[in-house]
């Protein structure tokens, strides 16, 4: 019996009835095709909408908060900054280097929409075992396929994190953050403002690639028969985009544009009735006028192909002119597809504006659908949530009571990769605004770029997640990822100012998963309220399972903060000569959620360490100041305490500057003191061990010298004593040897 055709594009029995209703009629093969992709997961969160308005997206500074393109915060001196957070998943396990290609270029459209250039991209990498030969294919492909669009367009990539765990097996996690700068008077929202105002398709032709894209790909779990959804991956032309970025920021310059969209998820159909629906208007569409580059399009395939490198402007007819000469000038594209219509009345006196497609030259009307209800009106479900059913005796066991650790060097070793293998792959320095490279807690970069001048800004930025704190507990475990990428950025001397997140999650439709997402966004909520930190966007990213497994709870956060005035260098994470190190915060002896426990011991058991959120803002309010003051206090570097405790972090700081470190006796007694993640610690490297001391004290937070920098190697009494070069033999990515 052949399938229905709803359910062939996605819409299940109950959405075709509630489409039904809304247009009064049975809809056709076009109005269907426009719907399953305006409501698919990706585009409508139809499973996540009920639990995301818990985050906070409220503060002084937020200019632009969830909802739009891209957060826009208010960092001073007429300076406004844009930050947008994506996930590009599914498309990457099919097709990893266009997947993460175009997952790039989607996230950079986001930025240059709001009117701002993109100067930063950070990308958030979590990988299956990399001595698996697929998970290795597809790493590889991600990150050329990230510096393959990257490096070609012209913005750097500054950052990110780089994770290998059984969970991502035929699963990555392709998540992207880009950062952009504009003066904050060349604002722009994405509206379509004014009956009889023009709508100009700038860029790229439109093709098949990408019909049922991400809309459709990021909307399903995957199984043995994945392969087969590869021609629905986009395909990217970073050289388009450059072009695209400088005409349509000239574009706004000129001040020709009323409102402007980038076309991403769901193509034409989502650019269209998003930007007509957030005006209250309605928009005729000229199916015929679209630029297309395969002879026989069908409508439903122009109107929802996801083909890149393309954005829909509004601008008036006065401006077309101009429009159509600044497009001509950059070689960019640029046919008018349609024009804004005034909302009409239903018959109980509501208006309605109303997205209408016609073919011009067949003089037929194709599709009339309320705008609003493709934009706006998609169905939200309240999936049923429940708690794993093993939680409870999980939460009585103690983590890592039946673990051996006896050989506790080579644990340390399997935790060790160095990243630079993945940053050296990217051009960093673009723009030559990086002042804290890749490799340390976060990056920083002056706040400045093409139109705006540098006055002294910085904006620290870091993506941070983690799974496994998350599977223990996804509730702790995201705001222990929160805290984290604030201590991140503050170790910058910035102050975390807002953040986007990017909620990677299983199937929806498994109560579990549902009670993960739940738990988590309260995480979220409460770490952000009591560390006042804006939510000002982000992306869900669900059905991350394959063959009905899924995978572990992943909310990744990226965190912005801002230096009033940029005076001196931040410190390093890499020792030097004869320092002290002070170790800022408490360790509890709690493996719970640990790369030791869970990751390289199985042991999923336990609760996680407990993190005073108070206790932490103070802590992040210190190191800012000790940053800032670090010449006074003869601080040399400073490295929190986080993945892998207190043993990756002094191996981490060891590699970065080539010396070891003897800890004192008693300063660190066995293995769960030494691999414990319990939060809110720093280590501190200084000449000044007392005065240190004194000062943390005196604010109220524990401190204590524990060791000094010395020799070559890293030695903790009873525990371990080893080499910093057999570290780095270590350290190395096993592929590369």
């Amino acid at each position: 019996m052949e399938m229905p055709i709803h359910r062939t594009l996605g819409l299940t029995d109950s959405e075709l009835e509630m489409i039904t209703e809304v247009l009064g009629r049975s809809p056709n093969h076009l109005e269907l095709a426009m719907y399953s992709v305006m409501w698919s997961e990706h585009c409508s969160y139809k499973s996540s909408r009920i639990h995301l308005g818990r985050l906070p997206s409220k503060g002084e500074n937020v200019l632009v908060g969830p909802g739009e393109n891209a957060g826009v915060i208010d960092i001073g001196d007429g300076i406004a900054v844009a930050i947008r957070m994506e996930s590009h998943n599914h498309p990457s396990a099919i097709e990893p280097y266009q997947g993460a290609a175009t997952g790039v270029g989607g996230i950079l459209r986001d930025i240059f929409t709001m009117g701002a250039r993109p100067i930063a991209l950070l990308d958030s990498l979590r990988m299956g075992p990399i001595d698996d030969a697929k998970n290795r294919w597809i790493f590889t492909g991600v990150v050329s396929g990230i510096s393959g669009y990257g490096n070609a367009v012209g913005v750097p990539t500054v950052g990110g994190e780089t994770v290998f765990d059984k969970t991502f097996n035929s699963n990555p996690l392709v998540n992207v953050a880009a950062i952009g700068i504009l003066p904050r008077d060349r604002l722009v929202l994405a509206k379509a403002s004014g009956a009889s105002n023009l709508a100009v398709l700038l860029g790229a032709s439109t093709g098949r690639d990408g019909i049922g894209g991400v809309s459709v790909l990021a909307s399903a779990g995957f199984d043995e028969n994945s392969s087969t959804k590869r021609p629905s991956v986009q395909v990217g032309d970073p050289y388009e985009e450059k072009r695209l970025i400088e005409a349509c920021l000239e574009l706004l310059d000129l001040k020709l544009v009323v409102g402007i969209q980038d076309l991403g998820g769901a193509g034409i159909t989502c650019a269209t009735s998003e930007t007509a629906a957030n005006a209250g208007m309605g928009m005729d569409v000229f199916i015929s006028e679209i630029p297309v580059r395969e002879q026989n399009m069908e409508p439903f395939e122009v109107m929802t192909s996801e083909s890149q490198e393309r954005m829909l402007a509004i601008v008036t007819p006065d401006s077309l002119d101009q429009v159509l000469k600044v497009a001509k000038k950059w070689e960019v594209s640029a046919s008018v597809i349609g024009k804004v219509t005034e909302p009409v009345k239903t018959d109980s006196g509501i208006s309605v504006g109303m997205l209408c497609v016609f073919d011009r030259q067949g003089g037929r009307l194709l599709a009339e659908v309320p705008a609003g209800s493709l934009a706006d009106e998609a169905p939200k479900y309240d999936r049923k949530r429940e708690a794993p059913a093993d939680l409870e005796s999980r939460k009585s066991r103690v983590a890592g009571a039946g673990c051996d650790g006896s050989d506790l060097e080579n644990d340390l070793m399997q935790m060790l990769f160095d990243p630079a293998w993945v940053y050296t792959q990217y051009d960093h320095q673009l723009f030559l605004n990086t002042v804290v490279k890749p490799g340390m807690d976060a990056t920083l970069l002056r706040a400045a770029g093409p139109g705006v001048e540098f006055s002294g800004k910085a904006i620290a930025v870091s993506a941070d997640g983690n799974s496994r704190w998350c599977a223990v507990n996804p509730r702790a475990g995201a705001a222990m990822v929160v805290a984290e990428s604030a201590l991140n950025v503050a170790m910058t001397g910035a102050k975390p100012a807002c953040l986007v997140d990017c909620l990677n999650f299983g199937n929806p439709e498994h109560p579990e998963v549902m009670w993960q997402l739940s738990e988590a966004i309260d995480g979220i909520a409460e770490a952000c309220l009591q560390l006042e930190i804006p939510v000002v966007g982000g992306n869900v990213s669900l059905y991350n399972e394959v063959n009905g497994v899924d995978i572990d709870p992943t909310p990744v956060v990226t965190t912005l903060g801002v230096i009033d005035q940029l005076r001196q260098q931040p410190r390093s994470i890499g020792f030097s000569e004869n320092a002290d190190l002070v170790l800022v915060g408490k360790t509890e002896r709690n493996l719970a959620g640990s790369r030791w426990a869970y990751q390289l011991k199985g042991d999923i058991d336990g609760e996680l360490p407990q993190l005073d959120l108070k206790l932490h803002m103070e802590l992040v309010n210190l190191i800012i100041e000790l940053s800032q003051r670090a010449d006074e206090f003869a601080i040399s570097a400073m490295h929190d305490v986080s993945d892998g405790g207190l043993g990756l972090a002094l191996s981490e700081m060891a590699l970065a500057g080539t010396l070891g470190a003897d800890i004192d006796a008693g300063a660190i007694v066995d293995h769960f003191e030494l691999f414990s993640e319990s939060g809110s610690r720093v280590l501190v490297a200084t000449n000044s061990a007392e005065e240190v001391v004194e000062y943390i004290s005196c604010r109220g937070l524990p401190a204590a010298k524990i060791g000094r920098v010395t020799g070559t190697k890293i030695c903790v009494p009873g525990l371990i004593e080893v080499e910093v070069e057999k570290l780095r033999a270590a350290y190395r990515p096993s592929f590369l040897k």
